[in-house]
């Protein structure tokens, strides 16, 4: 069986034919050492057909469906034209042989020719692929590396690009930036305590923020040098005139030890640094505030920035969000908890990052998960609104954060909520006012506020179950009795069962009596039942006495 050998290079597509070849007794390590020695390569392997890219946008567009494992019209042509034909009913006398098995299942598929991609025929290609200018006469010295260059920085260009969401990878680099810089700024503070402690212990319980006291290291530098002359810029930093009094009057009482230049100048020096990183952290906020807004505005408004963002980071993106059902996005981030739950068959988490939520905390430890549960379900909801959504605005986001603050007063103080209905409705009116033509991308929204699609929907609905209940009565089936005559005698049960009842509760005062005849009805049915029983078997004794003496 002849072997044919699809070879795609960034120059074209090119057909190998590989004659006088065994493949049952070929070895791979045999086949390794021959590939390398084009003598004998050559001798075995040959070049059939080559098709040349028209342009470099043809070869993105080629490698890109060789990559998705689909057969593009150009690859069909040249198949057929370069292959020897199927008939129909026959098996085929020859095989081609490609590198990936989807390419190859999909040309199956479409034209019937037998594809097999296996080590032997891997190590084929890797042999065409080293020695692939020698077979092509026209190729000049550097013009295949060129065209792999040119393709590779346009492929990868072309699957950055594809990443629709792709912005959303500024805000996971921004909230793991974020996270360090806060473990980083407060490991670095400490570290300034300790040290400047040595000099001015005291200041450590004056001032309790890390900031501020970082501020006054650096302002103060010698305590021995402070004097009331220092009061007005200690009380610029501090924003308190007494605490600035305080540190002037510790400073003279001080138990610490003196510090040389040398020392006070590398205090002073990572208290700067402790300064800066902490207004860099402020700054990096600001700038996720900002991108939370344009890319998951809703999500934003309902949970928070810094709780949206770490949201979307867990998930990888925000189309992986939107793709989470509410329970997975209710425990996300406790993983650990959840799969130790299931091990040890313990009780499984209630929540995961939403916990940092204000709303779980404002709630009460009986209604904790209660509120993680729904709160989950709006948040997303919120994501699917943002990752699908071709305009920004946090009308959606709002609302559900109202509908989230009912559900905490409707647990606490027992005051019903609105429906989701109402809510979505008046965030739907709210959009229309602002952004103008909301029907566009939200559906269209009838005169009464209720979508047309679903009105259609379950008036089709109605439709086909009447037509089924007349169908059903036409046929005259016997056994099937229409739904209207169950519902009667249900009915006519139902009314039975309630004037049974009704005498036995009249009986009791507040219920009570009714409870109290109905155990001693009970109590008399029970004994009187015994009565009866001891009654048929005295009676059966009696007659096989009576039997035996008749007997005897």
């Amino acid at each position: 069986m002849a072997l044919y050998i699809l070879f795609e290079s960034a120059s074209g597509f090119s057909l190998f034919l590989a004659h006088g070849l065994d493949e049952i007794g070929q070895n791979t390590e045999a086949v390794r050492s021959s590939v390398v020695d084009l003598n004998r390569f050559g001798k075995v392997v040959k070049l059939a057909a080559f098709h040349p890219f028209e342009s470099a946008l043809d070869a993105l567009n080629q490698c890109n469906a060789v990559s998705e494992g689909l057969m593009t019209d150009e690859l069909r042509n040249f198949l057929e034209l370069n292959l020897p034909k199927i008939k129909e009913g026959k098996k085929p006398k020859f095989s081609l042989g490609v590198a990936e098995p989807k390419i190859g299942s999909h040309i199956f598929e479409v034209t019937k020719i037998p594809c097999q991609s296996n080590e032997f025929v891997l190590e084929l290609i890797r042999g065409v692929r080293l020695h692939f200018d020698r077979f092509i006469k026209d190729l000049k010295p550097g013009d295949l590396e060129k065209a792999q260059l040119g393709l590779g920085h346009s492929y990868s260009r072309a699957k950055v690009k594809f990443n629709v969401n792709r912005v959303d990878n500024m805000v996971i680099q921004a909230i793991f930036l974020l996270d360090t810089l806060d473990k980083d700024v407060n490991s670095f503070s400490m570290r300034v305590r300790e040290w400047y402690s040595w000099h001015f212990p005291e200041l450590v319980k004056i001032v309790n923020d890390n900031y501020l006291y970082a501020k006054v290291a650096k302002f103060v530098e010698n305590k021995s040098e402070l004097s009331e002359e220092k009061i007005p810029g200690l009380a610029d930093i501090l924003g308190d005139e007494d605490k600035a009094k305080e540190i002037v009057e510790a400073s003279k009482a001080s138990m610490g030890q003196d510090l040389s230049p040398i020392d006070l100048i590398n205090v002073q020096q990572f208290a700067q640094r402790v300064m800066d990183l902490s207004e860099y952290r402020k700054k990096l906020y600001e700038y996720l505030v900002t991108k939370m807004n344009d890319i998951a505005p809703n999500l934003a408004s309902l949970i928070g920035e810094v709780v949206g963002a770490r949201l979307i980071s867990h998930a990888g993106s925000l189309t992986n969000l939107a793709k989470c059902p509410s329970s997975t996005l209710q425990i996300l981030g406790a993983e650990k908890a959840l799969f130790r739950a299931l091990k040890t068959r313990g009780n499984t988490p209630k929540y995961g990052l939403i916990f940092h939520s204000s709303f779980i905390g404002r709630a009460s430890a009986r209604n904790k998960g209660r509120m993680a549960r729904y709160l989950a379900n709006k948040c997303s909801i919120a994501s699917r609104i943002d990752c699908f959504s071709e305009t920004n605005t946090t009308a959606f986001g709002e609302k559900l954060r109202e509908q989230v603050e009912e559900r905490l007063d409707f647990y606490d103080k027992g005051i019903a909520p609105r429906k989701n209905i109402d809510v979505m409705k008046d965030a739907l009116n709210s959009t229309q006012t602002k952004g103008g033509e909301a029907g566009e991308d939200y559906g269209e929204i009838d005169t009464n506020g209720e979508p047309t699609e679903f009105s259609v929907k379950k008036s089709k609905k109605k439709k086909s179950k009447d037509e089924a209940n007349v169908d059903a009565v036409t046929n005259g089936d016997a056994s099937v009795e229409p739904e209207t005559e169950k519902k009667k005698r249900k009915k006519e049960k139902r009314k039975l069962a309630q004037e049974a009842q009704t005498p036995e509760s009249l009986n009791g005062v507040n219920g009570f009596g009714s409870e109290q005849d109905g155990t001693t009805k009970k109590k008399k049915k029970s004994k009187d039942a015994d009565r009866e029983g001891l009654q048929t078997a005295s009676e059966v004794k009696k007659k096989k006495k009576s039997e035996r003496e008749d007997e005897e």
